[in-house]
């Protein structure tokens, strides 16, 4: 039976058993006090003669109460099939857009009118969820498209250079390999980041205890080389900042940040500081340099995949256009919030803020 049906049966049974307690109440506080033999008084005491007896009374309201209880039974089907109808009605229009979303159709909404009520909310989150997904699937499309295009890119140079080595056998096959080995190693690169993309998105991770202040120095050391070649000077500093999640894509996070704050800078006299700290629910690390002066414009779209700040980064060390949305999907997995905020007097400002870890004692 369909809902509707069986909320009619309710209503109509619920008027039955309200009736019959009503005849039952009759019954008790009434009919049995009723004598069941005629009674006579003296006519100066007792003006009405002949008092009634309970069978003609029952006789009378028998049927009367019967014809009562057909007519709830049948206001209580059409009614209730009318109501019902009315208090599903939202639920219909609920699932009608799921039908939709079934079929493809994320940008339609139900846009419930009416109170607040239980439906209200339901169709409410409903809308909410088909706008999120509708996102979701428009920022895979868009990523799927952008790394196709990035891929595209190494294997075309790679045929290109594979195709000139071959045309002419004479040409200095040394030159061809250098460029085929920094073509394949960018490919490999923007493999290896879209795998930990996808694996910080999907959070199949192992949460343990972390000292975001431990992931800060160990990054600074690895990426000390590249400042010094890039002539830039890293200034480190802050507090104990633990937390949980996955080390290893906390210090990738980490390294990633540090990384385009070192080749997004000003060469030569650029200068980068990295910095933790700790707030009452959450610990923070933040990373800034100086550099060229960015727009709010440009830095609100910089953690969208093979996004690049500026085009004066070196070949050698451009990346594939993925750090920051690495950076942007772990702080996502590990439920913090990332804040880019372009500086005055030039470069950008990056927060990352992380729930604190719980205290813990060593076994």
């Amino acid at each position: 039976m369909s809902v509707r049906l069986k909320l009619t049966l309710s209503y109509a049974g619920f008027l039955m058993v309200a009736g019959s307690l009503l005849l039952a109440a009759v019954w008790v506080f009434l009919l049995r006090y009723v004598p069941d033999r005629a009674m006579l008084y003296d006519p100066d005491d007792r003006p009405d003669g002949i008092f009634p007896i309970r069978s003609v009374l029952l006789g009378v309201f028998a049927p009367r109460a019967a014809a009562v209880m057909v007519f709830l039974l049948l206001f209580g089907l059409l009614g209730g099939w009318i109501l019902a109808g009315r208090m599903l009605a939202p639920l219909n229009r609920i699932t009608a857009a799921t039908h939709m979303a079934t079929h493809g159709s994320l940008s339609h909404r139900i846009r419930l009118p009416g109170r607040k009520d239980e439906f209200r909310e339901l169709a409410d989150a409903f809308d909410g969820m088909l706008e999120r997904l509708e996102a979701h699937v428009a920022e895979q499309q868009r990523f799927a498209a952008n790394a196709s295009h990035e891929l595209r890119t190494p294997l075309a140079v790679s045929k290109a250079l594979l195709d000139v080595a071959r045309t002419d056998p004479n040409h200095v096959t040394g030159e061809v390999i250098d460029r085929l080995h920094a073509v394949n190693a960018r490919a490999i690169d923007l493999t290896e980041a879209l795998l930990l993309l996808s694996r910080a998105e999907q959070r199949t991770f192992t949460r343990e205890h972390v000292d975001l202040s431990l992931m800060a120095e160990e990054a600074t050391e690895t990426l000390l080389p590249l400042a010094e070649k890039h002539g830039v000077t890293i200034e480190t500093g802050g507090d104990i900042a633990p937390t949980t999640g996955s080390p290893a894509l906390l210090l990738q996070l980490t390294t990633n940040l540090v990384h385009n704050a070192i080749v997004h800078n000003l060469p030569g006299r650029g200068t980068v500081w990295v910095t933790t700290g700790v707030r009452p629910e959450t610990v923070v690390l933040t990373v800034e340099n100086t550099g060229e002066k960015l727009t709010p414009q440009l830095v609100s779209t910089l953690t969208e995949p093979f996004q690049r700040g500026t085009e004066r980064v070196r070949s050698d060390h451009a990346g594939v256009g993925l750090g920051l949305a690495i950076v942007k999907t772990i702080t996502q997995a590990h439920d913090g919030t990332l804040t880019l905020t372009p500086r005055p007097a030039g470069g950008i400002r990056i927060t990352v803020e992380l729930p604190t870890a719980a205290p813990h004692s060593d076994r």
